[in-house]
């Protein structure tokens, strides 16, 4: 097992340059840069324009002035940016060396992954703050719905996936299938509404607050008052994403079951005189939640990053969704490269310890005796 784990741990910086070259190549290629949407800033402003640029953490400032009626149209270096009449070309190629666009493309992406590979992610385009810092202040917030949502999915779905395979066709199995049924068919962000009209203030109960995770004097409680106030604004956040995720899985778990239960080593352990009890959990369960278990790494990087995003904002918590979201319609490129960089990571590591979970439920599972 030592040695496969090392040729895994060998595979994730390929695999990760090359997801990286893919993600840098598309974002790069896509209109409406940071330079086209500053100069979109400052054409739009008025008739007679006086801006101060700056580019955050450098100290770096630019001026111009720029009346829109100048007659001669200056669309700056190789006319390569739309709505840039009036504007000195010389002022726009400052503008592509304050953001790193007067070099060539792959010599931008080498820079940046050796600075990756130093730990040096760069400065927000449009945040007056590194990279680093922006997504350390943000993370508690995603990783307290990640963490919370993917726990609470696994302890309903599991055993409820193996009751309703145990009493399959059952009145308990036909009611929670329609329940499973609107669960899936509605998205979480309108439970999320709908909790928030019933729960928190809306037409109905004021039993929850209306937004954010913690309330203004929270620095100033107790410790115990701190956790009770942390619990009572995440509630709602956590439960509008529960129900809209835990379908799938039950679904999962069950037929995984349904499918197990009729194999002939349970009707040989049956006959054997071994319990239900034990054929259930001795033998069923260790094989039937192999492929549970696998889905495990996508399942939670998609609930921290993309299934958290409008939860955030409906509830108006400042996550990494929430962070992600704006950056893409900003082109923060700093900070869309160095999160889809983190979560890629996260993703890989998280798939080799689904594969080390594999052999924990299941110690026939031999990774050692295959290539990687």
């Amino acid at each position: 097992m030592f040695a496969y784990i090392v040729r895994r741990l060998l595979l994730i910086p390929p695999t990760l340059l090359g997801i990286m070259i893919i993600n840098f190549v598309v974002i790069q290629a896509a209109p409406g840069g940071p330079v086209e949407q500053l100069i979109g800033q400052l054409t739009g402003e008025g008739a007679d324009i006086t801006e101060r640029v700056t580019r955050a953490g450098t100290g770096e400032t630019l001026e111009t002035r720029a009346p829109r009626d100048q007659g001669a149209p200056a669309a700056g270096p190789r006319g390569k940016y739309r709505g840039a009449q009036g504007l000195d070309p010389e002022f726009i190629a400052e503008l592509e060396r304050m953001y790193g666009f007067d070099k060539p493309i792959h010599i931008r992406f080498f820079q940046m992954i050796w600075n990756y590979a130093v730990f040096d992610f760069g400065d927000s385009f449009f945040h007056d703050q590194p990279v680093v810092t922006l997504v350390l202040d943000k993370m508690p917030v995603s990783i307290s719905l990640g963490v919370w949502t993917t726990l609470l999915v696994y302890l309903i779905s599991i055993p409820l996936g193996i009751t309703k395979a145990v009493r399959d066709g059952s009145r308990f199995d036909i009611w929670t299938s329609g329940v499973i049924i609107v669960g899936y068919a509605v998205p979480s962000f309108l439970f999320a509404v709908m909790l928030l009209v019933v729960f928190a203030g809306g037409e109905f109960l004021e039993w929850f607050p209306l937004a954010g995770l913690a309330s203004e004097d929270w620095g100033e409680l107790a410790w115990p008052a701190r956790i009770w106030d942390y619990l009572w604004h995440i509630t709602l956040p956590v439960l509008a994403m529960v129900i809209g995720g835990f379908a799938t899985l039950t679904m999962l778990t069950k037929n995984t079951f349904l499918d197990q239960i009729g194999q002939q080593y349970v009707v040989t352990a049956r006959a054997k005189g071994l319990t239900e009890r034990r054929v259930l959990y001795g033998h069923v369960f260790r094989n039937a939640m192999l492929i549970v278990i696998s889905g495990f790494p996508a399942a939670f990087i998609g609930i921290l990053f993309t299934g958290s995003l409008l939860i955030e904002v409906i509830f108006s918590l400042d996550g990494l969704g929430l962070l992600g979201f704006e950056a893409a319609i900003n082109r923060d490129y700093p900070v869309m490269l160095a999160t889809l960089y983190f979560f890629t990571l996260l993703g890989l590591v998280l798939s080799l310890i689904a594969d080390l979970t594999y052999v924990w439920v299941d110690p026939r599972i031999d990774f050692e005796s295959r290539e990687v």
